[in-house]
């Protein structure tokens, strides 16, 4: 019993992703486009996390929905994260499609932003309601 990995299906120039040997710019491309995506929103969710930290380690119980609101808010962006990478991956390499056929695919990352932005509206949204919430008590 053979086990697949997720890798078997994308190829360049006809070797699978996890036995390709890349030359120098093609190197160059990936790690700049791993820098450019996964770095940025990895680097971003770290953030949103120990800011989190900080406002439930320093500030009273009355900050703990803030705290909670940005550790939820780094959760998101690290899940679309996790997506952008995959969507990377796919756009690199080309696929075998059912039909036998090798297709490359190019892909913006319209869809991420979208997603970004209204996870961060949706945030700061509540984080509005939140700050006006302790003015009242």
């Amino acid at each position: 019993m053979t086990e697949s990995n997720a890798a078997d299906g994308y190829h360049l120039r006809g070797h699978r992703a996890r036995s390709v040997v890349l030359t120098n710019d093609e190197l160059v491309e990936v790690r700049a486009a791993q820098r450019t995506f996964e770095g940025a929103y990895i680097r971003t969710a770290l953030s949103q996390f120990s800011f989190a930290l900080v406002v439930l380690k320093i500030f009273t119980a009355e900050f703990y929905s803030i705290g909670a609101l940005f550790a939820i808010y780094g959760a998101g962006v690290l899940f679309t994260s996790l997506f952008r990478r995959q969507q990377g991956n796919r756009q690199f390499f080309s696929e075998i499609g059912d039909d036998g056929l090798n297709r490359k695919r190019f892909r913006t990352s319209g869809n991420v932003v979208v997603v970004l932005t209204a996870l961060s509206v949706a945030a700061y949204a509540c984080l509005l309601v939140l700050t006006l919430k302790l003015g009242d008590a």
